[in-house]
């Protein structure tokens, strides 16, 4: 990894409205069409790689805490581009027996670390929300063979009103896995989660119990988006065998934690899942897209087979030339494998569990400073690497401040700091707990561990600065 950002004279992000930055990229583009002529290879690569630096992002850039996107590993970039050179595919053993073998082998490695047997199998994917959609298909086919229905060939016509169960605190990717899967959005049946921001049990238990619904998967969550939180994964998945509903734990955030020997325990119990999502583009440093979906017997996979004659006909696979077409909705499918293998034998667990200890630490002091700043106001627990926090309103009571002026702070001052192009920070919303209304939070999300304490010191002067700038130039924030 990069140990400076790549262009200390700017922030992580262009300045100027995104408009203006748009517009001066498409500029320089042109008109927009092909050119009947080419200008040549070195001359496209330096007008890109100069768009790229003028107006992308800066992930290397130490104030840029938005989303679970981090900087990436410069060996993952060199093994990334030893896997776009072969343009090897995943699908058939003529097609790249040497990547077959290495995405089996970061499959295995991967399905032991979540404490998954020998049968364990998976597949690389695209993206979490597509690994979260194969998990709910398998769940959706497995749920339907349990009473004979071929769901595949026939059609949800066979399945008594199936519903899907997960957090309220749950990636969207579910109900859009419901939705792709003609179960529909509202087939997602959310559980509310407690005042830790995990699933509650005791609502999940009353919602399973509940007549004349299908249950087809319950989906805990391993490190939720905006708290880092860890749904109890063993009590769910006792639970929903008992109603015999398949058990994803959505870990695209949390898997990494167990890298760290200090971390991993937040994950003791994944080994109770049918099968797990993971995200190595979050904690894992590797350059999107790099999900992968666990399953705990390969078995599983059986609905996917498939015999096409010009790819992989029945005698070619009796003769060991098959490959992993029955693993993935896709065909043609790049060996992400390569870079996850070269990282993983370059840095060891110990070397990926090192960065993320890093940023474990980094975002505990940030909260701390958050928590000793009285124009700041620490909002959640840190569980993983975010931090949710605000502006705080600055000689006013609570009573004295109009519905949503305070929310709308935290908007202004997020924007201001974007359009700068210096500091890149996330913003969500809190649900209500304990009294308390819903609010607009400010995120840190820390997955740069060559950023110092320093660094976020310095981002937080920027935000609190901002903050007070907001509220002076408002002057409505009294009722």
């Amino acid at each position: 990894m990069a140990s400076t950002v790549s262009d200390p004279s700017r922030g992580p992000l262009p300045a100027g409205t995104p408009a203006e930055v748009l517009r001066r990229t498409a500029d320089v583009l042109g008109e927009p069409r092909i050119p009947s002529t080419g200008v040549g290879e070195s001359a496209a690569l330096d007008l890109i790689a100069g768009l790229l630096g003028e107006n992308g992002i800066d992930l290397s850039h130490p104030h840029a805490a938005a989303h679970l996107q981090p900087p990436v590993l410069q060996v993952a970039v060199d093994a990334d581009a030893l896997a776009s050179a072969s343009n090897a595919s995943m699908d058939t053993y003529d097609s790249g027996p040497a990547t077959l073998a290495i995405e089996q082998w970061v499959v295995k490695a991967l399905a032991g670390l979540a404490g998954f047997g020998p049968e364990a199998d998976g597949v690389l994917t695209p993206g979490g929300s597509i690994s979260n959609l194969l998990a709910v298909l398998i769940a959706r086919d497995s749920a339907a063979a349990a009473i004979g229905v071929d769901v595949r060939r026939n059609g949800l016509q066979g399945l008594d009103h199936p519903v899907v169960f997960c957090s309220e605190l749950a990636h969207f990717s579910v109900q859009r896995a419901c939705a792709a899967l003609g179960l529909g959005e509202e087939a997602a049946v959310t559980i509310a989660s407690d005042e830790n921001f995990r699933m509650r049990t005791d609502v999940l238990a009353d919602e399973l119990a509940k007549p004349g619904r299908t249950p087809v998967a319950v989906v805990a969550t391993a490190g939720t988006t905006d708290y880092g939180s860890v749904d109890p994964i063993a009590p769910i998945a006792a639970l929903a065998r008992q109603y015999g509903a398949w058990v994803h734990v959505d870990a695209a955030y949390g898997f990494g934690a167990l890298f760290s020997d200090q971390l991993a325990p937040l994950l003791a119990d994944l080994s109770h899942a049918d099968s797990v999502t993971l995200d190595l583009h979050k904690i894992g440093w590797q350059p999107a897209a790099t999900s992968v979906l666990l399953v705990a017997d390969k078995r599983r996979f059986a609905s996917f087979g498939r015999s096409v004659d010009y790819l992989n006909p029945a005698d070619d696979i009796d003769s060991g030339l098959d490959g992993l077409l029955g693993r993935s909705l896709q065909t043609t499918r790049r060996p992400d494998a390569v870079k996850v293998a070269t990282t993983l034998t370059a840095y060891g667990r110990a070397g990926l569990g090192k960065m993320l200890d890093t940023c474990h630490e980094l975002a505990h002091a940030a909260a701390a400073r958050v928590v000793a700043d009285s124009n700041l106001e620490l909002l959640a627990p840190v569980t993983l690497t975010t931090v949710l926090f605000r502006v705080a309103g600055q000689g006013l009571e609570p009573a004295d401040v109009t519905d949503g002026w305070l929310d709308a702070v935290q908007g202004e001052v997020r924007r201001r700091l974007l359009t700068s192009g210096r500091v890149l920070i996330g913003r969500t919303k809190l649900p209500a707990r304990g009294g308390r209304p819903a609010a607009v939070a400010l995120k840190l999300t820390l997955l740069n561990p060559n950023a110092t304490a320093s660094d976020i010191e310095d981002l937080l002067d920027q935000v609190v600065a901002t903050g007070l700038d907001v509220q002076a130039e408002s002057g409505e924030g009294a009722a």
